[in-house]
């Protein structure tokens, strides 16, 4: 007798042993809350919630947006982290296994520590999730647990639907992310995004990212990729098949490559480009030429900035202090050259040693740490000793120079520059706005811990 093979399915899922799964991603601070604004749904823990085999349950908690009550019912607890919230990752990881659960940790900084990450969790996957995530929870239910997860070469063919249904409906997040790529090309010396995914840039289908668009019911959409246009065919038929979507999204994209090929700049605004992060990093020539970056002259960089905003597309210059090359006088600079190019939005970096890069290696190498408290690894958060001032002034340099780009006469001088997308530039503006002065007051609680005698 012939068996319908839905059937079987059916029955090999009753047959299967219900877990509920709990995947958390922790706060940096406990006390502390980023701007609604500036929030959005952590994609690592959807993609693991769509890996999962039907017949579990799966609940997804974001310590930003809600409570996390160690005391819920749970089989097994997954936690993703970065550098900055691995210290509260490993206090829940602590309570969560003194009530007697399996805890598994993954995300970056697991990845790039794995041997730490180890004596805090019962396991630990390293890189992506694909090709691990179904195995794993195989063994676990066989009571046959590894202690560490690695697929370096995962297949992203198959299709991992992502349910963001909860967060829209509530209104928790007022951006969807998505990604269509892994790996980067550019190997910067502070970024260790090449060590998780390598130099060669993957691809996820596009009919895939069409499905995700379409699925979620979203319309404002933030692509995680470190470069959106690294493969320019791969993009330009992306931006060519959700041109007909009529959504609006942002992303992060190489300048040069950009302004180099008119069709794909068109492309990109035709198909709902609406803003960009653009990783200027630094506007002083000679650590341009330091960086390995296509642009190495300042007028060439400008001159892009505007082709790109002629598109009608907001820019967000992403900027970094700290550098050897930099001194007091870079920050007045930086926030001139913004203010001159009309700079939509910018995010201001302190140079960051994250484990796993050159930088944190050089530094470590020079003696020049002054902690290695993981909570302050958070790109704005002096860590180090820079070259030609004290990490104190580094700090306050940094917060001046966010301060004074975020003033009111700032965002007025700058929007005439930027009306082709007037309310998304406010909206964008308001929410720095209010961070500045969050920031201001953490560092200044921080003061006697970090910058004491300074």
């Amino acid at each position: 007798m012939e068996i319908n093979p839905i059937l079987l399915s059916l029955r090999k899922v009753a047959n299967i042993q219900k877990m509920k799964i709990l995947l958390i991603s922790p706060a940096v601070d406990t006390e502390k809350r980023t701007n609604k604004w500036l929030m959005m749904p952590q994609l690592a823990l959807y993609i693991l919630e769509g890996l999962t085999p039907p017949g579990h349950e799966v609940r997804i908690i974001e310590e930003e947006a809600e409570f996390v009550d160690c005391d819920q019912e749970c089989d097994l607890v997954a936690i993703s982290c970065m550098t900055a919230n691995a210290p509260r990752a490993y206090e829940l990881c602590a309570a969560f296994r003194k009530k007697g659960k399996t805890v598994v940790l993954g995300g970056v900084h697991p990845s790039i520590l794995p041997h730490e990450a180890m004596q805090h969790a019962d396991c630990v996957v390293v890189g992506e999730a694909e090709g691990v995530w179904e195995t794993l929870l195989n063994d676990f239910q066989n009571h046959n647990l590894q202690r560490k997860y690695h697929n370096p070469d995962p297949n992203l063919e198959k299709y991992v639907p992502k349910d963001f249904s909860n967060v829209i409906n509530k209104s928790k997040f007022h951006i969807i992310p998505i990604m269509t790529t892994r790996g980067c090309p550019y190997d910067c010396d502070f970024c260790c995004v090449t060590d998780l995914y390598g130099k060669k840039i993957r691809h996820i289908p596009i009919e895939n990212v069409v499905r995700d668009i379409k699925d979620s019911g979203a319309k404002n959409f933030l692509f995680l990729d470190d470069n959106i246009i690294g493969h320019k065919k791969y993009a330009k038929e992306l931006f060519r098949a959700i041109k007909p979507l009529k959504i609006k999204w942002g992303g992060q994209a190489s300048v040069s490559l950009l302004v180099e090929d008119d069709e794909l700049l068109q492309l990109a605004a035709e198909s709902g480009c609406k803003s960009l992060f653009v990783g200027i990093e630094s506007v002083s020539v000679e650590q341009l030429k330091t960086m390995r970056k296509g642009i190495k002259e300042i007028a060439h960089l400008e001159s892009s900035l505007k082709k790109i905003k002629k598109m009608g597309i907001l820019i967000h210059a992403s900027m970094v202090f700290g550098f050897d090359n930099d001194t007091k006088e870079t920050f007045e600079e930086t926030v001139a050259f913004l203010q001159k190019n009309k700079a939509s939005t910018a995010s201001f970096n302190v140079l960051t040693p994250y484990p796993g890069t050159r930088v944190y290696d050089n530094l470590k190498k020079e003696n020049r740490l002054t902690t290695t408290d993981w909570k302050y690894y958070d790109h704005n958060t002096v860590v180090f000793q820079p070259l030609n001032m004290t990490p104190y002034e580094l700090q306050m340099g940094k917060i001046y120079a966010r301060k004074k780009f975020y003033s009111i006469t700032s965002v007025i001088n700058r929007m005439l520059g930027n009306l082709y997308n007037p309310l998304t530039y406010f909206f964008m503006n308001y929410g720095h706005m209010k961070q500045v002065r969050v920031e201001a007051r953490r560092i200044d609680r921080l003061k006697s811990v970090l910058f004491e005698n300074q």
